[in-house]
């Protein structure tokens, strides 16, 4: 019987480098970016290598940066990308029905935690959660929407509640269901929010004269508009600071 041989040296190195071969070159790179995560807290990573990360675990037998890099390409940044519809997401190379759910319930996760933040505090107290809250929730919209923050006696949020949906320029907001909603959930005040989606923020004629409307009926009940913030891609405004309320 002829004795088996001991695998050789050289054969050894073959199987090791077929081993290697048979792995997809993106394990590596991924392995690096966690390593990079945690040594940074993320910090150190760029906004396509944070979004990598994430499509990772949504994708996981595939090279996410080319899908990475052309989402960020296509909505603008992360915040794009979170804010778009499920139809938009999909329209991207790569981006299924499944995928682009997740995407959204990672948005509306973000959305309720800073919504949370709001109303754990004293809005006035901590007007920049407010701003960051009602950035997330409108600065991508491509339609007007009206919404109405309603805050108790210690100016707390009660509820944020969408009051009117339009076209791309404009929203009808009818005052007394403002007044009467407000009742309803016996708020103390009021902050009135709504999008430009041209993405400038400036006040338009419009603005502000339903605005002095809405105050004027709210006067009468004794409900306090604090401000109106209108919110655009190019930033937030408030009719307060601008002294036009």
């Amino acid at each position: 019987m002829k004795e088996a041989q001991p695998p050789s040296l050289f054969n050894s190195e073959v199987a090791s480098d077929k081993t290697a071969q048979s792995k997809p070159h993106y394990h590596g790179h991924r392995e690096r970016l966690r390593q990079k995560f945690l040594e940074t807290s993320g910090t150190g990573l760029a906004d396509y290598e944070v979004l990598e990360l994430l499509l990772c675990g949504f994708l996981p037998r595939r090279d996410v940066k080319p899908l990475a890099k052309a989402l960020i390409d296509r909505f603008g940044g992360l915040s794009g990308i979170f804010a778009a519809t499920p139809k938009a997401l999909q329209a991207v190379d790569g981006v299924g029905e499944t995928l682009s759910v997740y995407l959204k319930a990672v948005y509306e996760l973000h959305v309720r935690t800073s919504k949370e933040l709001v109303g754990k505090r004293q809005s006035l107290s901590s007007w920049s959660a407010v701003l960051e809250y009602v950035k997330l929730r409108l600065q991508h919209r491509d339609t007007e929407f009206f919404h109405v923050l309603f805050l108790d006696r210690k100016n707390g949020l009660m509820a944020d509640e969408e009051m009117g949906k339009g076209t791309v320029d404009h929203a009808p907001v009818y005052p007394r269901e403002i007044a009467k909603r407000a009742l309803e959930l016996s708020a103390s005040s009021i902050i009135l929010v709504h999008n430009h989606p041209s993405g400038d923020p400036t006040p338009s004629r419009a603005d502000i004269s339903m605005t002095r409307e809405i105050i004027d009926v709210m006067d009468s009940l004794e409900i306090t508009v604090h401000d109106h913030l209108i919110v655009g891609r190019q930033g937030i405004t408030s009719m307060k600071a601008a002294g036009l309320i």
